[in-house]
């Protein structure tokens, strides 16, 4: 399995912005996708933003147009960079990698009103 260690999570204001990282204890070009999910209480893990070993990228309705993953290859790094933040962003945001698939230990995002 793929490790995934994430960090940068917090709380912060509405409007405010914070950038998540995702460290893979393998090389990026051995995966398909990177990318980021989140889970709020009571409701689904839904996919946030994933990326592809070719650079192709797909973000879910709700964060498309704040919202921006990235990646730095030498470092196995993926990051979301999150602006314009709103309440509704508040959740749980866990790390994904395929081949296999493997889950980051999750890290809290609090957006105050």
């Amino acid at each position: 399995q793929v490790q995934l260690v994430e960090s940068g999570g917090g709380l912060v204001q509405a409007g405010g912005s914070l950038r998540l990282s995702c460290a893979a204890s393998v090389s990026i070009f051995s995966l398909n996708v990177m990318g980021w999910f989140r889970q709020a209480p009571g409701k689904p893990r839904d996919l946030v933003a994933i990326m592809s070993t070719n650079g192709s990228t797909t973000y879910s309705k709700p964060v498309r147009g704040r919202f921006t993953i990235s990646r730095v290859n030498a470092k196995n790094t993926v990051y979301l960079q999150m602006n314009s933040l709103k309440p509704e962003d508040t959740a749980i945001y866990y790390c994904y990698a395929d081949r296999p698939a493997s889950w980051g230990q999750g890290t809290q995002v609090t957006v105050s009103s």
